[in-house]
C-alpha cells in the first residue's frame, strides 16, 4: 500500500503548467536522483525550485513542493511537481519515476491512502469526489462542508448515543448483581430508541435535501401535441434548443437541456406530444415520453390555456399518478379570464418565471438546506436508513417486552452501521465502552 505512486493531477492537455503528484515510501530518495537539490532529510513542508534531470539529460525547470510524512494529504512522504504544461515533459517525468520503482496511481488512490492512513474518514473522502463533480456553487459549498469534517461530526453524537444504550443493555445482562446501575427496562429502552429515531429522521430529511442540491432533479415536460412544451424548454434554457412549429407532432424524440435553478441542477426533458397515432416514428416518440414520465423526479404537464384541460391531459395525469406533478397552462396571452388557482405562463414571450418558482417550491428546500452539512449520497443515506431500521426493531421489541439479550443484537448492528458510515471497522468488543460508563469493577 505504501509503494511509491505517481500521477498527473491536472488535465492531460498542453497548457502553461502541469502538476504531478508523487507519494509513498522512498519518493524522496527517488527525487534525490532526479532533482538538482537534495530532498531526503527535509522534515518540514518546503518549496524548492530547481531542475529535474534523467541520466544526465535535463527534463525541465520545476517547482517542487515537499510534504514529509505525516504532514501530507496521504499521510506519506509526498511531492507535488509543478512543471511546464507540455505532455512531452510530463511523460518524461513520469517515465523517470517509473524507471526507479514508482507505479502509476490507480483511480482515487491518493485519496484512498489518505483514508487508510487516517488523514480523513470515508465521508470526507467521498466529499473529494463530490467537490470535483460539483456543477453549482451551492453543491460545491456542501461538498466543502463534508470535506472539512462538519458532516462527520454529526455521526459522533449518534454513535455515542447508540453505544450508550448498547452499553446499558450489555451491563445489565452481564452484571445484574450491581444495584447502582441504571435499569435497562422496556420503557427506558423504547424511549431512548424512539429519541434516536427522531434524530435519524432529521438527518435523513436533511440528507435528501442535500442530495437534491448536489445531484439535482430531472423534469419531464409532457402534454398533448402543440401545447408548447418545446417553447417552454427553449425559454427555460434561454436558447433555441428544440424546434418549434405550429404543426402538431413536430417533436419526435426526447430533447434534453440543463439549467441551474436557484443553485439546483435541473435536467429538463422535452417529450413528444402524447396521443394516439398511426405514424410509426411519432409512436416511438410517444413511448419514450411515457418512459420519461416514469424516470423523472418531477412531471410538468403543459396545457394549452386557450383549449383547457381535455381527455388527453387527464390520461397523462393518470399515467403520472404517484409522481410529483405540476400543471402549467401555457399561451396565457390567448385568454382574457384566468383562474386564480392555476399556474399560467407565456413561453412565446419568455414569461415563465411562475413555472420556475413553482418547480423550486416543489423541492421544499429551505435557506438552511444550502448551508447545512448533510449526508447526501446514496451510501450514506442507505446506511442511515439501515440504522433506523435496526432501531425500529429495538423500539418495537422493547414495546413487546422482548428479553434484553434479543434487543442487543439489532442494537449492536446499528452501532456497527454507524461506524461503517465513517469507514471504521465494526467491532463487537464493547468492554471499553462499558467500563468507561459504569463503575462495575469497584
Amino acid at each position: 500500500m505504501n509503494r511509491p505512486i505517481i500521477a498527473l493531477a491536472t488535465p492531460p492537455l498542453n497548457s502553461a503548467l502541469a502538476l504531478l503528484r508523487v507519494s509513498g515510501d522512498g519518493v524522496f530518495s527517488i527525487a534525490d536522483e532526479l532533482f538538482s537539490k537534495r530532498v531526503s532529510g527535509i522534515k518540514e513542508r518546503r518549496i524548492l525550485v530547481g531542475y529535474l534531470s534523467d541520466e544526465g539529460k535535463r527534463i525541465d525547470q520545476v517547482v517542487l513542493l515537499v510534504y514529509p510524512n505525516p504532514r501530507s494529504i496521504t499521510g506519506e512522504d509526498m511531492l507535488e511537481i509543478c512543471c511546464h504544461g507540455s505532455m512531452l515533459i510530463v511523460d518524461e517525468i513520469v517515465r523517470a519515476f517509473l524507471s526507479r520503482g514508482a507505479s502509476y496511481a490507480t483511480r482515487g488512490e491518493f485519496t484512498a491512502r489518505a483514508f487508510y492512513n487516517g488523514k480523513m474518514d470515508l465521508i470526507e473522502a467521498e466529499a473529494v469526489n463530490d467537490l470535483i463533480n460539483a456543477t453549482t456553487q451551492e453543491g460545491k459549498n456542501l461538498a466543502l462542508l463534508s470535506l472539512s469534517g462538519n458532516t462527520s461530526k454529526m455521526v459522533a453524537p449518534l454513535k455515542e448515543k447508540i453505544a450508550s444504550l448498547l452499553a446499558l443493555l450489555e451491563v445489565n445482562i452481564d452484571y445484574p448483581e450491581y444495584t447502582d446501575l441504571e435499569e435497562a427496562n422496556d420503557k427506558t429502552i423504547g424511549e431512548k430508541a424512539s429519541a434516536l429515531r427522531k434524530e435519524l429522521s432529521a438527518l435523513i430529511e436533511r440528507g435528501e435535501e442535500g442530495k437534491i442540491i448536489r445531484e439535482g432533479i430531472s423534469i419531464a415536460l409532457v402534454g398533448v401535441p402543440n401545447a408548447g412544451k418545446s417553447s417552454i424548454l427553449n425559454a427555460l434554457l434561454e436558447q433555441e434548443k428544440a424546434i418549434v412549429s405550429p404543426v402538431p407532432g413536430t417533436t419526435r424524440d426526447v430533447v434534453e437541456g440543463e439549467i441551474s435553478l436557484h443553485g439546483v441542477p435541473v435536467r429538463i426533458l422535452d417529450t413528444a406530444g402524447i396521443r394516439e397515432t398511426k405514424d410509426q416514428i411519432e409512436g416511438l416518440g410517444v413511448e419514450r415520453s411515457k418512459r420519461a414520465i416514469e424516470e423523472a423526479d418531477l412531471v410538468v404537464l403543459i396545457v394549452d390555456a386557450s383549449k383547457g384541460m381535455g381527455g388527453g391531459e387527464r390520461e397523462i395525469l393518470t399515467a403520472s399518478k404517484g409522481k410529483r406533478t405540476i400543471v402549467c397552462y401555457n399561451k396565457s396571452d390567448l385568454i382574457n379570464n384566468k383562474d386564480d388557482g392555476r399556474l399560467y405562463v407565456c413561453a412565446a414571450k419568455k414569461e415563465i418565471k411562475p413555472l420556475e418558482e413553482a418547480i423550486f417550491s416543489s423541492l421544499s428546500l429551505s435557506p438552511s438546506s444550502f448551508v447545512s452539512p448533510s449526508f447526501s449520497n446514496a451510501r450514506e443515506l442507505g446506511l442511515l436508513r439501515q440504522i433506523d431500521s435496526k432501531l425500529q426493531e429495538v423500539q418495537e421489541g422493547a414495546e413487546e417486552g422482548l428479553m434484553s439479550d434479543l434487543l442487543s443484537v439489532p442494537l449492536q448492528e446499528a452501532y456497527n452501521l454507524s461506524r461503517r458510515l465513517l469507514g471504521e471497522e465494526p467491532t463487537q468488543d464493547l468492554s471499553e465502552e462499558i467500563f468507561s460508563r459504569f463503575c462495575v469493577g469497584k
